[in-house]
């Protein structure tokens, strides 16, 4: 009785499971969650201008739309332009990267986390709102877009990865909300509000920095991309140096620690 009882137990908790169907419905290709009813953009290759609807049709079902997978649109040089709907709250990981062609994107108030390298290498990208419901930068987000010009990051951010911003060198404008509490801007570099760790240094014009004293952490990838960057001091009160701090410093010829 006891091993007939347990089965059952089984076959339902086997029931209860989420099945995921792929399908490609309105020339977008999707992974659909039959147990959430949640679809994920899992993309393609595509050009032009695309629009991801907030919900899709399949076989009777309807499918919420909440993310872009990882990769999703990765290496489509041609895509122009995406409009992605409010009920997206999650961008993955390189979701986006090289899409060459890429001028501006909107991110919807929904969208909580931005993958690690999500729109890296979008070269034409010119501007990027981020808006309020954001918490997450992933390493590298926007790292080698090399047309973006200004940014503004809201007080809702509470953690950023390796330095989002690597490789953008138009990059004249950077903006932290007072009211963030873990990030500021200072002295042309965005670092921890308490300004004990560098994670991102962003005036690319430079040619020499001091690292502020008090700082102890200098972050993963921090000054990667710095080509102009021929000497940095580095202060005492620094016990760490994350990985690919100084990659890219090409003209990198003194430091001083």
């Amino acid at each position: 009785m006891r091993v007939f009882t347990a089965c059952l137990l089984l076959m339902a908790s086997l029931g209860a499971r989420s099945e995921i169907i792929k399908a490609t419905i309105g020339g977008l290709n999707y992974s659909l969650d039959t147990k959430k009813s949640e679809a994920t953009v899992t993309g393609g290759d595509y050009e032009g201008d695309i629009v991801i609807p907030k919900s899709v049709e399949y076989e009777g079902s309807s499918f919420l739309v909440t993310s872009i997978g990882d990769w999703a649109f990765e290496g489509c040089s041609s895509l122009t332009s995406i409009t992605i709907p409010e009920s997206v709250t999650s961008i993955g990981g390189y979701a986006f990267s090289r899409c060459s062609s890429l001028t501006s994107i909107t991110i919807p108030e929904g969208v909580t986390t931005i993958g690690d390298g999500a729109f890296c290498n979008c070269s034409s990208l010119t501007s990027i709102t981020i808006p309020g419901s954001i918490t997450t930068i992933g390493n590298a987000a926007f790292s080698g877009c090399s047309s973006l010009s200004s940014i503004t990051i809201p007080e809702s951010v509470t953690s950023m990865g390796g330095n989002p911003f690597a490789g953008c060198s138009s990059l004249q404008s950077v903006m932290i909300s007072e009211n963030n509490p873990s990030y500021t801007v200072y002295q042309n570099a965005i670092f921890t509000k308490d300004r004990h760790a560098i994670i991102a240094f962003l005036n690319y014009e430079a040619t020499s920095y001091a690292i502020p004293e008090g700082v102890t952490t200098i972050g993963d990838g921090a000054f990667s991309g710095c080509s102009s960057l021929t000497s940095i001091t580095i202060p005492g009160s620094v016990t760490s140096i994350g990985d690919e701090a100084f990659s890219g410093c090409s003209s990198l010829t003194s430091i001083t620690i």
